[in-house]
């Protein structure tokens, strides 16, 4: 969801009131990946790194947001490469902290992959999308052209072509990037923005 009035929200949708402060995935890392970006990308991380380092980690910065989400450093939305309701019955368990263990054990066998590992898996796609008192399309969204041709699958002007040499070495890359992820998106708002041209419904905030 795309939220203006970010703190009445989390408020209500993270039930703050009886739960403690949620960890909300930065919005510049969901849409990187989302509208695809991260396959466009050219920026080799040898150009960032510091003149006392001789060669970086790794060659594509979207290496590093996996990095991070496994690491903890940073949570990613959606998690895991399966349904964490199904997860939690799969383990057997009603103690929350055999749950969590028996999720680390799976992830450590691979048995279990974190979403961000495979961006363009259809599984983990964002179907709905609610934009809420937020331009999204046309305005604040950066990279506009992506948003067209990946996020809604319409007319677009992208003009570059995807990276054939950059490549991530921890997230899988597919030689075909889906085209329209969403089935549903609605605008809420009490404007007349772009977004509202784009949307399936437009609702009255």
């Amino acid at each position: 969801e795309k939220v203006r009035p970010l703190e009445g929200f989390s408020a209500i949708a993270m039930a703050r009131d009886w739960g403690g402060p949620p960890r909300l995935h930065t919005g510049t890392s969901f849409f990187y990946f989302v509208t695809e970006q991260w396959k466009y990308d050219d920026q080799d991380m040898v150009d960032q790194v510091s003149p006392l380092v001789k060669t970086p980690r790794y060659q594509h910065g979207a290496d590093y947001s996996y990095l991070a989400t496994r690491l903890g450093w940073t949570p990613s939305y959606p998690q895991f490469d399966k349904n964490p309701i199904k997860m939690v019955e799969e383990s057997g368990f009603k103690d929350s902290e055999q749950i969590v263990q028996s999720i680390v054990k799976d992830v450590k066998e691979g048995k279990t992959k974190f979403a961000i590992q495979n961006p363009e898996d259809p599984k983990t796609f964002p179907k709905v999308m609610f934009v809420w008192r937020g331009n999204l399309i046309g305005s604040s969204s950066k990279g506009h052209e992506y948003f067209l041709k990946h996020l809604l699958g319409t007319h677009n002007g992208v003009l570059g072509e995807q990276n054939t040499e950059l490549k991530t070495e921890e997230i899988e890359w597919g030689e075909n990037s889906a085209e329209g992820k969403l089935d549903l998106m609605v605008n809420i708002d009490f404007r007349m923005v772009s977004s509202g041209l784009y949307a399936d419904i437009v609702l009255p905030a």
